[in-house]
């Protein structure tokens, strides 16, 4: 049985990262185990996420409110974070509930010396300035739900994240040096396997494979079988509320709008219209294709290049992307 699997420190010293595979295994099967959540905190620990480390020592804590061991996992990773006053206080409550432990003194020790050398040189005097709201959003294809969260200068190993059937947990290391927790309920399931992040200088994208090829209507909640909408072929995915139909272009298409006057983007929907209606059956193809393909950030007329291959989608740079 699963739960009589033990994972001592002796396996976890020996080999970190394969120890922390086979914890992460474990819980799948018994999430509400404290004392796996414990060791996979000290596989973390000694890998260095100390973010990771930290999450699942007070997940444990949440789940046996009396655990010294967890008050131990959380010491250790808080004070690698440098919030030595949360590791103070995680010490001295184990402590409480275990005295015959005397490392709990010796960290409460090294702690206090810290705070002390802090103390001195001022440094909890400084004005720090307040820290601006981390804003996230969300945006679709049709074989993916990616989410941006908008933060720069993310440490390259500053992100932890945890892709499950309907949930994503995620702590991002600031360059601040606080922490961001994006914690979410999907709407639809996903694939974890085939789930995955990427760090980019302004931004952390978080793109999950879809399980179905649906339209989400949002990002959280309970999704209604009756409420599902597929992806329509002829509707092209876009941010916009409103879809567009090229076809349907052509024929509203009158003389008196081809010498109308206009500006802004109703000039640059009338070029696009005009470059459909006057364009080859492969002009058309293109764009058609180029557009479904793209989920609505790309619009070729060359045919030649995307009849030969899948158009992917390009959003801008460092947008904030609109809900559907």
């Amino acid at each position: 049985m699963a739960t009589e699997r033990t994972f001592p420190d002796s396996f976890i010293d020996e080999d970190p990262q394969k120890a922390l595979e086979a914890l992460n295994e474990a819980l799948q099967g018994d999430s509400d185990n404290a004392e796996w959540l414990c060791q996979r905190a000290y596989a973390h620990t000694i890998l260095k996420n100390y973010s990771c480390a930290v999450d699942d020592a007070k997940k444990a804590l949440q789940l046996q409110p009396s655990l010294p061991l967890a008050f131990m996992r959380t010491g250790i990773a808080e004070y690698h974070l440098n919030h030595y006053e949360s590791a103070h206080a995680a010490f001295t409550q184990g402590h409480q509930l275990d005295v015959t432990d005397k490392s709990f003194e010796v960290w409460i020790k090294r702690c206090e010396e810290v705070m002390g050398e802090q103390r001195e040189i001022g440094s909890s005097n400084r004005q720090t300035p307040a820290a601006l709201p981390v804003k996230h959003d969300w945006y679709q294809t049709e074989s993916q739900v990616i989410i941006t969260v908008m933060a720069k200068n993310v440490p390259k190993d500053g992100v932890c994240v945890n892709f499950m059937e309907k949930e994503v947990s995620a702590t991002i290391q600031l360059a601040s040096g606080d922490n961001f927790n994006l914690h979410l309920h999907l709407l639809h399931p996903i694939i974890p396997q085939q789930s995955n992040f990427k760090i980019l200088t302004t931004k952390v994208e978080f793109k999950m494979k879809k399980t179905d090829a649906i339209r989400w209507e949002k990002l959280e909640g309970e999704g209604q079988e009756s409420n599902i909408k597929h992806f329509n072929p002829n509707q092209y995915p876009t941010s916009s509320h409103f879809s567009r139909k090229w076809d349907k272009m052509v024929v509203d298409l009158s003389e008196e709008e081809k010498n109308e006057n206009l500006e802004g983007d109703a000039a640059l929907n009338k070029l696009f219209q005009q470059i459909y209606c006057d364009g080859s059956d492969e002009v058309k193809r293109a764009m058609n294709k180029s557009f479904m393909e793209s989920g609505g950030t790309v619009l070729s007329t060359n045919w030649k290049d995307v009849g030969k291959r899948k158009v992917e989608m390009s959003p801008p740079e460092d947008v904030e992307f609109k809900k559907f």
